[in-house]
C-alpha cells in the first residue's frame, strides 16, 4: 500500500513527552498530598488529561478540574519543552514530503500546546493542519479528533494512514476505518498495539517510511 495522508500522534510518535508529563502529574498530585512513584505515571502520557486523572487516581469531577489546572500550571511553562523529537523523525517527516506526501497532527492534547511544542522543535513546516484537544478536552476522543483531521484533508479512508504509540491511536483510526500504525519506541507494548488492531507495526522511525510506501 502506499498512503498519501499520514496522521500522526505527538506524545511517543514525534516527540518523546514523558519527562515533561510526569513532572507536571506529579506537581499536580502534590497538591493533592500525594506522592506518586514516577514509574506509576507514565501511563499518563497518551489518553486525555481529564479521562487520566478520572481513571488512574479516582478523582471526582471537581477534584478532575482541580488537577488539570494545577498540571497545567506547571506544564505551561516548564513540562512542554522537557520533551525532544525522538531520533530519525525530522529525517522521515522531510523524505515523506519531498515524496508528496500530506502530514497532519492528530493529538488529544490541546491543540495549543501542540503547535507551541511544534514550533519549538522547528517541526511546523511538515505539518498541513493539527487537530488537537480544546483546552477543557471534551472534544478529545481519539476518533473525534481523527475524524477532524481527515474532514480537513478531505481524502478518502483508504489514502490515509494514522501513525501512534498507544491503542487510543490504533482504536480511533479503527472507529474512522482507517489503516494504522504502531510504534514501539514510545509508550505503548507491541502486545497492546497488536491487541487494537494496527495494520503495521514500526520499530523505529525509518521503518514508516517503507510503511507509508515510499
Amino acid at each position: 500500500m502506499s498512503y498519501g495522508y499520514i496522521f500522526w500522534d505527538l506524545d511517543g510518535t514525534l516527540t518523546d513527552s514523558g519527562e515533561g508529563i510526569i513532572n507536571s502529574v506529579v506537581y499536580a498530585l502534590k497538591r493533592f498530598g500525594i506522592e506518586a512513584k514516577r514509574e506509576e505515571l507514565y501511563k499518563f502520557v497518551g489518553p486525555p488529561l481529564f479521562d487520566s486523572f478520572r481513571e488512574f487516581c479516582g478523582f471526582s469531577e471537581s477534584d478532575v478540574e482541580k488537577a488539570v489546572a494545577y498540571y497545567r500550571e506547571y506544564f505551561a511553562d516548564r513540562g512542554i519543552f522537557e520533551n525532544r523529537v525522538y531520533d530519525g523523525i525530522e529525517e522521515v517527516l522531510t523524505k515523506l514530503k519531498e515524496n508528496g506526501r500530506k502530514l497532519y497532527v492528530a493529538t488529544s492534547k490541546p491543540a495549543e500546546y501542540t503547535v507551541r511544542i511544534l514550533d519549538k522543535f522547528g517541526l511546523s513546516k511538515y505539518f498541513e493542519y493539527v487537530s488537537g484537544s480544546s483546552l477543557d478536552e471534551k472534544d478529545s476522543s481519539k476518533a473525534a479528533i481523527i475524524r477532524r483531521a481527515m474532514e480537513h484533508c478531505e481524502a478518502s479512508a483508504s489514502e490515509i494512514l494514522m501513525v501512534g504509540d498507544r491503542k487510543f491511536d490504533i482504536e480511533g483510526a479503527k472507529k474512522n476505518k482507517i489503516a494504522a500504525a504502531g510504534v514501539l519506541y514510545g509508550y505503548g507494548s507491541r502486545k497492546e498495539l497488536e491487541e487494537a488492531g494496527a495494520d503495521y507495526i514500526a520499530e523505529n522511525a525509518e521503518d514508516l517510511l517503507r510503511i507509508a510506501g515510499c
